[in-house]
């Protein structure tokens, strides 16, 4: 592992709301977080990977901010308003009870919707309370500076490439580049900030209070009629819910596109390098999505993804395989990565990264994960078409000729490249599932070929992957190191889950890697990653323990691991990539893996509980 200047501290650590400390809402384009001090600290309008306006999550003094909360000492408490992404921050002061209500309509795609209108309704509901709002946009990154004016009622902000307009319902007045308010309530009434994006076809419009009930109203029936369509009736129908509705709004309406997060650089440990931006489609990611969605009957996500693959994506025989590990939620195919040094990074973990240089990563795994996810379209959504086949019989083709290649694997390692059990694994899911859908429906298919593949494959992992001293399979060939990612041989079907080796396995990943049921992905102490620093356990890891815990018939050991983990869930029930050493979450947030898992792991665990 490289040797690099130690670890940055931060100084003062309270300019910042804990990662956990957030909800999140967005239109299907992109999103806001919303922390419990009443404050937007980041937002990318128009679309997520977008430049931000709001990025004080990563400098607290920079970044831009838009701040609403009141001038007196107050308890806060955040919820959803149930079954939406509308996010309710309440105040609870000596004087009075207020709430802001956070939401963006969602709206079909006329032009409208390029408003991506963000609401703010503040309401007294007892007593009086003062209240402070600053709007303190910092465009691109904070790397552009704006104008402000006012016209006809409105302020508008104006930089080079995008312009806000912001309407209230109560007098704001101009400070330097930002605007303030100051404003009582007593009970009874309400105050409304909007702020929209402006330009081309998108007029300037007020949101006068009446209409922003009216979008309230109408936003609370969308989310409510599509959450309708869930077929889980399980005994964590809240937690699985919520994990629903936090995949369908990181979902980008207009490709289908689904990002594995809607933030970048949010660390993997406090004032450590493991920053990475993660407003993109991962592969792997995204369809692992889909298998949980469709797994609650949302079939329409499914059949927009695979809309995504046909249209969006160019399918090119490359060095990498005829597909990246990952895209641009537009299809596009050069995702470059940048550091912007003038942002010191979530209490000071810099580097702040844009861009992900992981894109041309060789990861065999992601072919696994895609052709399983279409193998469950095809056999509970719609019947894979004509044109979709052939590309699923091209990437089968091509996986057969180069399963064998060291790669980077699911973790994404920039140590080099090296056999890991994990691709081999899903090189093996992806000729095994695409045998399936040619069975089922009778499609061409090189059987003979796939067949020596496939059976190649499972020879080659139950003869090199397997640690006769560990009696365990391990993370990759030639070494005897665990790694979580193996929990995925019984989930996948390669495995029995009660094969004694599994057994004997699934007992070695409990001693080394399990902690009170969180569980490290791996040790990178053993297995060099090539970053510095440490990690914490891996939410998306967890929840595979208690599936494989399952599936072994250790059903009262999984249901506690599940318990426990729901317990690392923030107030509203999100969860970032990772869990700290003391329970906090660190990572990207909201992640779309971990909250995928949990959907997979309630659904199984529910089965095997009768």
């Amino acid at each position: 592992m490289t040797v690099a200047d130690p670890i940055r501290r931060p100084t003062d650590a309270s300019r910042y709301a804990p990662i956990a400390e957030h909800g999140l809402i967005g239109d299907l384009r992109t999103a806001a977080l919303v922390d419990t001090r009443g404050t937007i600290d980041w937002y990318c309008p128009v679309r997520f990977d977008a430049p931000s306006v709001f990025a004080s999550i990563l400098d607290a003094d920079r970044g831009g901010s838009f701040r609403l909360t009141p001038e007196v000492p107050a308890r806060t408490k955040q919820f959803y308003f149930p079954d939406t992404n509308i996010l309710i921050t309440r105040f609870f002061a000596d004087d009075g009870v207020a709430e802001v209500q956070d939401f963006m309509p969602i709206v079909d795609d006329s032009r409208e919707a390029d408003r991506h209108r963000l609401i703010r309704r503040v309401l007294c509901v007892r007593g009086s309370l003062p209240f402070t709002a600053r709007v303190a946009p910092r465009f691109d990154y904070a790397r552009q500076s704006h104008t402000v004016r006012a016209e006809e009622g409105l302020t508008i902000f104006e930089s080079p490439e995008l312009s806000l307009a912001l309407t209230s319902s109560v007098a704001v007045e101009t400070d330097g580049a930002d605007v303030v308010s100051t404003f009582k309530l007593v009970e009874g009434e309400a105050a409304v900030f909007a702020l929209d994006r402006i330009g081309g076809t998108v007029q300037p419009r007020h949101c006068p209070q009446a209409e922003a009930d009216e979008l309230f109203d109408a936003t609370v029936r969308y989310w409510r009629r599509w959450l309708s369509q869930s077929r889980y009736r399980g005994r964590w129908r809240e937690m699985v819910h919520r994990s629903a509705l936090t995949l369908k709004l990181l979902t980008y309406a207009p490709t289908g596109a689904i990002v594995a997060a809607p933030t970048t650089s949010l660390p993997e440990q406090i004032g450590g390098e493991r920053n990475w931006d993660y407003r993109y489609v991962w592969v792997r990611d995204a369809a692992f999505c889909i298998y949980a969605l469709l797994r609650l009957g949302f079939a329409q996500e499914a059949e927009a993804f695979v809309r995504f693959l046909s249209e969006d994506i160019s399918f090119d025989n490359g060095p990498g395989g005829p597909m990246q590990i990952m895209y641009g939620i537009d299809g596009r195919s050069e995702i470059p990565e940048q550091t912007l040094p003038h942002l010191e990074g979530h209490q000071g973990s810099a580097p702040v990264r844009v861009g992900n240089a992981a894109v041309h990563q060789l990861q065999l795994d992601i072919y696994g994960a895609l052709v399983d996810s279409l193998y469950l379209y095809d056999k509970w959504g719609q019947p894979l078409a004509s044109d979709h086949w052939d590309t699923v019989s091209d990437a089968v083709g091509w996986v057969c000729d180069n399963w064998d290649r060291p790669d980077m694997s699911v973790w994404e390692t920039r140590a080099g490249p090296q056999h890991f059990l994990y691709s081999q694994l899903m090189c093996w899911v992806a000729i095994e599932r695409a045998m399936r859908i040619a069975r089922h429906r009778g499609l061409p298919a090189d059987m003979a070929r796939w067949s020596k593949a496939r059976d190649d494959i499972y020879r080659r992992i139950m003869r090199c992957g397997w640690s006769p001293r560990r009696r365990a399979f391990v993370q990759r060939e030639g070494e005897e190191v665990l790694d979580a990612s193996v929990l995925m041989m019984p989930l996948s079907k390669f495995i029995s889950p009660t094969d004694p080796k599994w057994l004997s396995t699934l007992d070695a990943l409990g001693e080394e890697l399990v902690s009170d049921s969180l569980v490290y992905r791996y040790d990178p102490k053993v297995s060099p990653d090539g970053l510095r620093g440490e990690e914490g356990t891996f939410s998306i890891c967890s929840f595979w323990y208690v599936e494989a815990l399952s599936r072994a018939g250790r059903v009262d050991d999984a249901r506690l691991a599940f318990e426990k983990m729901l317990t690392y869930a923030n107030h509203v029930g999100l969860y970032a990539e990772e869990i700290g050493r003391t329970g906090e979450q660190i990572g990207n947030f909201p992640q779309a893996f971990t909250h995928l898992a949990l959907i997979s792991a309630a659904f199984n665990l529910d089965r095997a509980l009768g």
